[in-house]
């Protein structure tokens, strides 16, 4: 049973934030109590999410203005149920922090889809950080659909 969810890219301004807004809302709609919580391996403590972030976001209801940027740390990992990163790295700096924690840990998409399935696709989520707003968009679609996927894989293990 998945009792928390932990997100993780890279500066915590941009994707991990976006899915954890994404999740929280699927979550609190299907009465699923599932902690969520979005970390980077490489950010700047405080950092607010990007604005392009925000304002995507906003257009689909949901708002992470309040939003700060978080380091991942080893006590977050141990206290996940459910480790999603947005690319490879994330993963490998997570098993480099608590090797333990393999079992657990996953990309978004590989997990949302199966691993099968995203094999055809890019099983990696693009950093739109300093893009234009359609990157921004094209993110939030993907998210979007990922997360629908993936809230009703863990409300299911309840």
């Amino acid at each position: 049973m998945i009792t928390s969810v932990l997100l993780i890219c890279t500066g915590n301004s941009c994707r991990s934030v976006m899915a954890e807004g994404f999740l929280r809302k699927y979550l609190k709609g299907h009465n699923c109590g599932i902690k969520v919580v979005s970390a980077g391996i490489s950010t700047l403590p405080g950092m607010m999410a990007s604005s392009s972030a925000i304002e995507v976001m906003r257009r689909e209801g949901i708002d992470i203005s309040a939003h700060r940027a978080q380091p991942v740390t080893q006590e977050m990992i141990k206290e996940a149920g459910l480790i999603l990163g947005m690319e490879p790295v994330h993963i490998e700096m997570v098993l480099n922090i608590v090797p333990e924690a393999k079992e657990k840990t996953y990309l978004l998409l590989e997990y949302a889809y199966g691993k099968e399935a995203a094999a055809k696709m890019n099983p990696w989520i693009v950093d739109p950080i300093g893009k234009p707003k359609e990157v921004y968009e094209s993110v939030l679609m993907t998210l979007k659909e990922a997360i629908e996927k993936l809230g009703e894989k863990i409300c299911q293990s309840q």
